[in-house]
């Protein structure tokens, strides 16, 4: 008997829902540059490009509307594989259903997931995202750091496979939290942090944020698995922040434990949460003086969150930052005894030493030139590649 194409696209004993792609979502903001996440769309298509780590027959979507004040209407919804720019590759656009409908309503503050889409991917294929906004949705929301191009087109332009219409662009993510993948998968690897989890100092469209170059890595050594990037630029571990997202001890279930097939996090942050009381900026407030044994509470709490579910844990070591902004003698001596703090404890399975992998030989307070992009904190592609290449595999 032949199967049906529906219990084609149904999980069984070899092939599991994983996420493919994920980002956590943040309250509309003005961000680093323009961006429409204030001012919201209204009879809009928004084409979206992500980048996949799994592979699998098939796919669906999650999408957020976590930060809206009023329902959000998705009149239609479409996927495919990115050809160039904002084209789709021939052949290779679906539309997405919800409940079998072809549009859906996501009540403030909700998600929903789409039916799957059988659309193949593989590991690593762009997938592009279509959705038309009808209706004035008021301000979206988003993740504001993409380092990915999206792009905004005037009325119902699902069916513009040439992508000619969208020339409007930003460096943003909207509305869009979230693509799985139906497959035989290896547990994931979710990178939990700030901004250089997120990936400030790549570059755009070419996807080397250390999370990406990790998954690269873990497929070149033949073990691949997801890898999914759960950073926030500017997050910090314990305050809330309108710009920089809510602390990571708040979104922690949301943005790594509810993902499926969770089976590692690297725990990477607290260089705001020490830096932000150094310098007096509105964009740095909340910027209370947080001290070392507050961050290493919120590390352990964590991992023991992350341990009781059974997911392994890294502990990473913060980067140097002298020369950057918020670098004083007393945010330095903080890093250093947090660092020896994660070398040393035992609250994690492994450790990360991102600190070394990127420090100037000459002077370990500072950014080894070739990795710095610019900023003398965030590294540079280079400088993601050494962080990806200082995680051991084995600790995964």
């Amino acid at each position: 008997m032949t199967a049906s194409p529906d219990s084609l696209l149904a999980p069984t004993a070899q092939k599991v829902w994983a996420g493919g792609w994920a980002v956590p979502m943040q309250r509309p903001s003005v961000g680093f540059e323009p961006n429409w996440s204030e001012e919201g769309f209204s009879d809009h298509s928004l084409r979206q490009v992500v980048r996949v780590t799994a592979d699998g027959d098939a796919l669906r979507l999650r999408l957020s509307n976590r930060y809206g004040a009023a329902p959000l209407v998705v009149r239609g919804a479409s996927v495919g594989l990115r050809a160039d720019g904002a084209g789709v590759r021939a052949g290779s656009s679906h539309r997405a259903t919800f409940s079998s409908a072809r549009s859906v309503t996501v009540p403030p503050g909700a998600e929903v997931l789409s039916d799957p889409v059988p659309l193949p991917v593989a590991r690593f294929d762009s997938v592009i995202v279509t959705m038309h906004l009808p209706e004035t949705t008021g301000p979206a929301t988003t993740h504001l750091q993409a380092y990915a191009t999206s792009y905004r087109a005037v009325g119902d332009r699902l069916d513009d496979v040439a992508g000619t219409h969208f020339v409007d662009t930003t460096h943003s993510w909207y509305y869009l939290t979230g693509v799985e993948v139906l497959g035989d998968h290896a547990a994931s690897v979710v990178a939990f942090g700030d901004s250089i989890t997120d990936g400030y100092g790549s570059v755009n469209d070419a996807d080397n944020r250390y999370p990406d170059l990790l998954a690269d890595r873990l497929a070149a050594a033949g073990t691949p698995r997801p890898v999914l990037n759960a950073g926030i630029g500017g997050n910090m571990l314990l305050s809330d922040s309108a710009w920089f997202g809510e602390r990571a001890l708040s979104r922690f279930d949301r943005d790594v434990l509810s993902l499926p097939g969770v089976g590692s996090v690297i725990l990477f942050g607290g260089l705001n949460d020490f830096g932000f009381s150094e310098i007096d900026l509105p964009t740095y407030k909340p910027n209370p003086c947080r001290t070392v044994e507050e961050l290493i509470g919120a590390v352990e709490s964590l991992a023991g969150r992350a341990r009781t579910r059974g997911i392994r844990v890294v502990a990473a070591t913060l980067l140097p930052m002298k020369g950057a902004e918020y670098y004083t003698e007393r945010s330095a001596e903080k890093i250093r005894r947090f660092n020896d703090w994660v070398r040393t404890s035992d609250a994690a399975d492994s450790v990360a030493d991102f600190h070394r992998a990127v420090a100037d030989p000459g002077d370990p307070e500072r950014l080894d030139p070739r990795f710095d992009s610019g900023d003398h904190k965030h590294p540079n592609p280079a400088g993601y590649r050494a962080m990806a290449d200082a995680v051991d595999l084995s600790g995964l």
